[in-house]
């Protein structure tokens, strides 16, 4: 068996004692990294990395998309956006368009962000015992 390096062991241990909170933010923080990466390697004309980082944006997309509870309006809303970004990203793998990831990028950042405000506040409510 191949030891892993110190890297791989701390990023292991952080996922296995994430809470869910901590869990959705890391997807969407690597969603965002695929994306950024997705975008240069296009713009460096890199078609298989290109390729692979936005599949891997899918991966999570797909992820977030079945892990989602659609039951109140705003999952219904988020699965709608997802679905779109999952879409776009179709199109921007096949055409390697640069300007569909980063409009993909510019939503992915805006829902982590959103995501990351909605946890703190969460947390300082339960905190003050609301």
């Amino acid at each position: 068996m191949i030891a892993k390096n110190p890297y791989q062991n701390y990023q292991q241990n952080a996922i296995m004692s994430a809470g869910p909170e901590e869990l959705t933010t890391m997807l969407y923080n690597r969603l965002v990294k695929d994306l950024k990466l997705a975008r240069e390697h296009v713009e460096n004309r890199n078609i298989e990395g290109a390729h692979s980082s936005i599949v891997h944006a899918q991966d999570i997309l797909s992820h977030l998309m079945h892990t989602l509870d659609t039951s109140y309006e705003v999952g219904q809303n988020l699965m709608a956006m997802y679905d779109y970004m999952y879409r776009c990203l179709v199109q921007a793998n096949l055409k390697k368009d640069a300007n569909l990831i980063q409009e993909v990028t510019g939503y992915a950042e805006e829902i982590r962000d959103t995501w990351i405000q909605a946890v703190k506040l969460a947390k300082s409510s339960t905190a003050m015992g609301n």
